[in-house]
């Protein structure tokens, strides 16, 4: 079975110092490009969002950071800006050994939606291409690590078990923002969709 690394927006706005630091967020580097030379593929993700993007709580008159506001698509948590197309913040954390990805799957462009998932917008509906990807490729076992754990590798997960693919998560290769009992909600979920912990 081929078998694929999917790496999280290991970003330098996700790591300490960033606009939306995850904690310890850089202590995972060294074992993720350790991990590269085991798959038949790697794969990047890279969350690449226009300024004034719909989910910056600045973009709303009177709203801060990490509250949740009813989009057209559902519930979207605001935060702070972040991954702003052509920033420092944007581009992946020095460290990681990014020229050994096959693909880099860039998500959030869209102004008007949040993309959580490498698989499909906020919207749940709109795809990023990831997934035709990996079918022309024959992958369908995939291994995910990165950041952060409970947001972004938490959906692309649970999407990816939802279409067929074998999945586990390296949880020692990933960190969480846990927001108000996020990281609890979901591992709950990721093992409810048939998710493998590691």
């Amino acid at each position: 079975m081929t078998h694929a690394l999917i790496v999280i927006d290991v970003q330098n706005d996700f790591c300490p110092g960033g606009a939306l630091e995850v904690p310890q967020g850089d202590e995972i580097l060294r074992g993720i490009n350790a991990l590269m030379s085991e798959f038949d593929a790697v794969v990047l993700t890279q969350d690449w969002h226009p300024a004034g993007h719909s989910s910056f709580a600045s973009s709303h008159k009177n709203n801060t950071p990490y509250e949740i506001l009813t989009m057209r698509y559902g519930p979207q948590v605001l935060w702070p800006d972040h991954c702003i197309q052509g920033s420092i913040g944007a581009q992946f954390h020095p460290e990681l050994q990014a020229d050994r990805a096959d693909l880099i799957i860039r998500k959030g462009y869209n102004p008007d939606i949040d993309s959580y998932s490498a698989f499909f917008e906020n919207d749940h509906r709109t795809p990023t291409g990831l997934e035709g990807y990996l079918r022309t490729r024959g992958i369908e076992r995939l291994t995910m690590v990165g950041l952060a754990l409970d947001f972004c590798v938490n959906f692309s997960a649970v999407d990816a078990a939802k279409l067929g693919f074998k999945v586990d998560v390296r949880e020692y290769l990933c960190r969480a923002i846990d927001l108000d009992g996020s990281l609890a909600k979901s591992r709950e979920g990721m093992r409810a969709a048939g998710v493998t912990l590691a």
